[in-house]
């Protein structure tokens, strides 16, 4: 017996769902539509947030979504918000362990990422920049604050650091008190963040 025969057997149902499967996929669900028997059961949620559910009707959304553009990268965004929080853990962790020029690295990639995340989630995409954080901040219309605590940042890309600072020394340049500071700092870029991404 072929694969093909085997859909209209009885005895195998999950096959006479294959067809069911590509007009789902191609023409989603409708209200209407019964449920779906078999493997594919799957309890509905009690509720639905109608933000993600509901089609654009044009009222009061506009409000609640100015800043996300049409071009929006909502999952990319959440990622890479995920990413810099990371990131501010694993910059703690290298303070614990006296690396505190790897704290502060950490701290730098950090907010990087936290504003690049704003940037995907208003324009879709990345915005360009030569590791100023201060420029990045801007570019993403960052408010005045979190500029000057990206820039404080800026200095602890490796590729400049290091340009200055030889590898051996790094740890020794930074104190504890500023990789503390640092990370501070970080989480403040990361509540700007936070309180648009989220």
């Amino acid at each position: 017996m072929s694969y093909m025969d085997m859909g209209n057997n009885p005895a195998h149902p999950d096959e006479n769902t294959q067809e069911e499967l590509e007009r789902l996929l191609l023409h989603g669900i409708r209200s209407q539509d019964p449920p779906t028997s078999g493997a594919m059961d799957v309890p509905a949620p009690a509720t639905l947030h109608t933000r993600y559910t509901q089609p654009y009707s044009g009222e009061d959304e506009d409000e609640e979504d100015e800043d996300v553009s049409m071009n929006s990268d909502v999952q990319g965004a959440f990622g890479l918000y995920a990413e810099a929080t990371q990131d501010v853990a694993t910059a703690g962790l290298e303070l614990a362990l006296g690396r505190h020029f790897a704290c502060a690295d950490y701290c730098n990639q950090a907010v990087e990422k936290a504003a690049q995340a704003v940037s995907l989630l208003r324009q879709g995409h990345r915005t360009m920049y030569d590791h100023d954080l201060r420029v990045l901040a801007a570019a993403v219309e960052a408010p005045v604050e979190v500029q000057e605590d990206m820039a404080k940042l800026t200095p602890f890309h490796p590729e400049a650091f290091y340009a200055e600072t030889p590898p051996e020394e790094a740890d020794e340049v930074i104190s504890a008190e500023q990789a503390s500071e640092y990370i501070a700092t970080a989480r403040r870029v990361l509540r700007w963040a936070r309180s648009i991404i989220l």
